[in-house]
């Protein structure tokens, strides 16, 4: 049985998506400070009884350990997402975040307590993968279904601009602790970045636990057909092929994790010498600059469409790593700063501002939040850890910026193929999203013209 056509929204939209915002960047807030501290401080905090190179890599590896834990997180997350509804997940998740995140301020360091210090560590992090891995799903999925339908993509973007809205507050954080004597700074100054995530949870919680559930999904539970019992069961019956789609779409965050976390680590070491809060100041106006450029991206994917604005996005950013890194090499302050912003800032943000709509749009009601989710996160793991194989293909020295341009360029490659072989969404009615992969999927020999 079809789900009846949604009510024309009210305020909710708007309501939608400032929830979606503000939660998206207290909550990545959290995820982004311990970028900035793995690459600056945990390899002598955490890791300090092994050389700089190992150090700095084992940092990285927990910096990954998220990332794995985040398809995990989305099984568990999309399913209830999809049977309870998108605001219960939003409250929660934000709760997990904050919570994980105070907890990793509160750590003794290795030389308090020895192995145990890294072990720790590790766990708080999974609970912050697992967070994760549910946020930006059902944020995505409340604002996309709250949204006018000839508007979705505007509305939707605001997840990802909430994204970057977090990324710039941890790094304007981290400028003046980083800029404290390393005695300070070792002992107690990156403490605080994270004992700042208990205002993080109860400022999201007053947020979002206001917002009403969106219609189509109230619609859904409504209807004849009801909720999916086993979404993830639905999910990979009809759906698979966009599921396959999103977590090929989902590696361009490898561009992400590159820019944020080995770009600044390379920057800063020995043979190119960059000072830690210049670098800090590259990451935070290209976050600035990202923060207009992701709804304007949005904005112009809901008049040509999708696929378009978000080809330009994964390609664009594949070349732009390449001169970004090429930038840092030659020690030139003035010339990372330009094409730090133009590649992360400008071109990024075109894949990054329209890959919540493109991607939940493939997916109907009933297991939108648990096809983004599972789909999102396995690529976002593998992006996580492109930071560990960076340090890896860099060398023993860790300066081929080369090695680690290609490398990202590799991964912007399977992004522009599923872009190519999706299909356009930008125009279909909210309640018919997903529709059409479904019948294909219950009727593969019917051929449609």
């Amino acid at each position: 049985m079809s789900v009846p056509a949604a009510s024309p929204p009210t305020g909710q939209p708007k309501k939608a998506a400032t929830a979606a915002w503000i939660g998206s960047a207290l909550e990545y807030y959290d995820f982004f400070i311990y970028g900035s501290a793995a690459a600056l401080i945990f390899p002598e905090v955490f890791f300090d009884e092994s050389d700089p190179a190992t150090a700095t890599l084992l940092s990285l590896a927990t910096f990954g350990v998220a990332y794995a834990a985040r398809p995990v997180g989305a099984l568990f997350l999309g399913h209830f997402g999809d049977r309870v509804g998108r605001k219960k997940i939003m409250v929660f998740t934000l709760i997990l975040m904050g919570l994980s995140t105070f907890l990793i301020g509160c750590l003794p360091s290795r030389a308090q307590v020895g192995g145990l210090a890294p072990v720790l560590l590790v766990l708080c992090r999974v609970l912050q993968g697992i967070s994760a891995a549910g946020e930006q799903a059902s944020a995505n999925s409340m604002t996309l279904e709250h949204a006018p339908p000839h508007r979705r993509g505007f509305f939707t973007s605001f997840t990802l601009s909430g994204t970057q809205g977090g990324q710039l507050l941890a790094t304007l954080v981290f400028i003046p602790v980083a800029a404290l004597p390393d005695d300070q700074l070792l002992s107690w100054g990156w403490r605080i970045p994270f004992f700042l995530s208990v205002g993080v949870a109860v400022v999201g919680y007053v947020i979002r636990r206001k917002l009403e559930e969106t219609p189509v999904f109230a619609q859904q539970q409504a209807s004849g057909e009801g909720v999916a019992k086993l979404p993830l069961a639905v999910l990979l019956r009809e759906h698979w092929a966009d599921v396959l789609r999103v977590i090929a779409g989902a590696l361009v965050a490898s561009v992400s994790t590159i820019f944020t976390v080995w770009a600044l680590a390379y920057a800063t070491s020995d043979s190119v010498g960059m000072s830690r809060s210049s670098m800090l100041w590259v990451g935070a106006l290209a976050n600035l600059v990202a923060l207009a450029a992701i709804p304007l991206w949005a904005t112009l994917s809901d008049r040509v469409g999708r696929r378009p604005v978000y080809l330009i996005g994964a390609a664009g950013s594949a070349v732009a790593m390449f001169a970004y890194l090429w930038a840092i090499s030659t020690g030139s302050y003035p010339l990372t700063l330009v094409l730090g912003v133009v590649a992360f800032g400008v071109l990024y943000s075109a894949a990054n501002g329209v890959w919540p709509s493109f991607y939940g749009e493939m997916f109907p009601t009933r297991v939108r939040l648990s096809g983004m989710a599972v789909g999102t996160q396995i690529g976002f793991a593998v992006a996580g850890f492109a930071v560990t194989f960076a340090a890896q293909i860099a060398g023993p020295d860790g300066a081929d910026w080369s090695a680690v341009a290609l490398f990202t360029a590799a991964l912007c490659v399977p992004p522009v193929v599923a872009a190519l072989t999706a299909r356009e969404t930008a125009k279909v009615p909210t309640e018919e999203l997903g529709e059409r992969s479904r019948r294909e999927a219950s009727q593969p020999e019917t051929v449609t013209a």
